[in-house]
């Protein structure tokens, strides 16, 4: 073993691993509390801040893809020794998030009113005016969120995963204390849930801005970097950054089509669709806290052009994530039933709910590594365009149109819907298994 494959011992993947797996876990249980106490106020605020975090949920895979593109570029850096060019390629990430998101949220608080009508316009006025509220508060955070996906990039790429996962508690203690008071005190409705997700995501940006300048991190912001445009460090972090976004927009536009198919299908299947989906979501935790694991050590292999390294790693993490997503699916398979008592359904919705959990946990463990964390590591590598392109041509020609054949022509329903799902990450995973054996990642170079 050579000294860059030595970098990533057991112990150093152990203490990158954890925290990411434990930070979305804990955004996913604080999801759920929040629905809770939100439920509380109304079912028009509920309705309206559902309504809103779809449309809210495009620009967090904006942002994020943003920090992902500055995550390949600086773990490059890092794996050439080049400190100060990772600390600035950070720096230009913090600048262009802070522009774009600035951007990003005058054009939402300008026009929101005509977008929620134009999407959501039958809805009732009380729902309506749930959802402007809602979403004139969120747009003010937009900055924040992007300004900490920023800090959360150059954090991930040093390995120091621990950073965002005590700063994701607290600031989740703060959004869930805010909620209560603003729902329960203060009486506030959709505004009292409002506000205390501007005020943690506020804190987590500063928290961690401050952070990304103390020099013991090695990889710092820095002034003189933050206030200066380095035309090359954005042309490389755009180039990960704009397919990587191309590839979520696309994804979410089907997701919202999906949602439309999913409607036809009557009451019971509406319901179990939903409940499904929550448990869907904790499921797939696994697959997606070894996401920006790829990243890093793939990276930093490559900006080191330690070829023979990324190829370890891409083995050894595959391995990894093949095994913490199968005992992870399993578990949370067998504890599906246990999660049905909680909710007021009919038996056969209840049992639909175990079919569609069964489909979606068997494939996610053992299909989902290869579709989902492994092509994160193909990107690191630089193979962005060939991975946006299947991605794409995929969700649509496989997981949209096959939804439909399946679902609707076939009267499937919503077992159909998870067919052509699971069905849409077999088909990337063969494609992206096969290549990372052609090794066709070791020409491309981000830096």
């Amino acid at each position: 073993m050579n000294q860059q494959t030595e970098l990533f011992s057991n112990k150093a993947l152990k203490d990158m691993i954890i925290p990411l797996f434990l930070e979305q876990l804990l955004v996913m249980l604080v999801g759920m509390a929040d629905t809770l106490v939100v439920s509380y106020a109304g079912e028009a605020a509920v309705s309206g801040v559902s309504l809103v975090n779809q449309f809210n949920t495009i620009f967090i895979y904006l942002f994020t893809a943003l920090a992902s593109g500055g995550a390949v570029v600086i773990s490059q850096y890092i794996g050439r020794k080049r400190a100060d060019a990772a600390g600035e390629s950070a720096s230009q990430l913090l600048l262009f998030s802070v522009i774009f998101s600035a951007l990003v949220s005058a054009l939402v608080l300008i026009g929101n009113e005509g977008m929620l009508r134009l999407m959501f316009g039958k809805v009732e006025d009380d729902v309506m005016q749930a959802c402007i509220t809602y979403l004139r508060i969120s747009a003010y955070s937009y900055p924040a969120l992007a300004v900490y996906n920023s800090g959360a990039a150059l954090f991930r790429s040093i390995g120091k995963t621990s950073v965002t996962m005590y700063l994701s508690v607290v600031s989740n203690i703060i959004n869930v204390i805010g909620n209560l008071i603003g729902v329960f005190v203060l009486h506030a409705g959709v505004a009292g849930v409002a506000y205390p997700s501007l005020i943690s995501r506020t804190f987590s940006a500063v928290a961690i801005t401050f952070l990304c300048f103390q020099r013991k991190n090695g990889v710092t912001y820095a002034r003189r970097w933050i206030f200066q445009w380095n035309v090359e460090l954005m042309r490389n972090i755009l180039k990960i950054a704009i397919p990587n976004g191309l590839e979520n927009g696309v994804f979410q536009l089907v997701k919202v089509a999906l949602s439309s198919i999913v409607a036809l299908f009557g009451t019971y299947q509406i319901a179990a669709n939903g409940v499904a989906q929550s448990i869907w979501s904790l499921a797939a935790l696994a697959g997606v806290a070894m996401g920006p694991v790829f990243i890093t050590v793939i990276g930093q292999c490559m900006g080191n052009r330690d070829i023979q390294a990324a190829e370890i790693y891409f083995k050894k993490l595959t391995k990894i994530t093949l095994l913490l997503s199968s005992v992870w699916n399993f578990l949370i398979f067998l504890l599906t039933p246990l999660f049905m008592r909680f909710y007021a359904l009919e038996p056969d919705t209840k049992q639909l709910v175990i079919w569609l959990v069964l489909i979606h946990n068997l494939f996610n463990a053992i299909a989902y590594p290869f579709s989902g964390a492994l092509s994160n590591g193909l990107r690191a590598a630089g193979d962005v365009k060939f991975t946006m392109y299947v991605s794409v041509i995929s969700t649509i020609a496989v997981r949209l149109l096959l939804s439909w054949l399946l679902g609707v022509v076939l009267q499937m329903g919503v077992i159909g819907i998870a067919i052509a799902m699971v069905s849409d990450w077999v088909v990337r995973a063969v494609i992206f298994f096969w290549r990372q054996k052609s090794g066709k990642w070791k020409t491309f170079q981000v830096i």
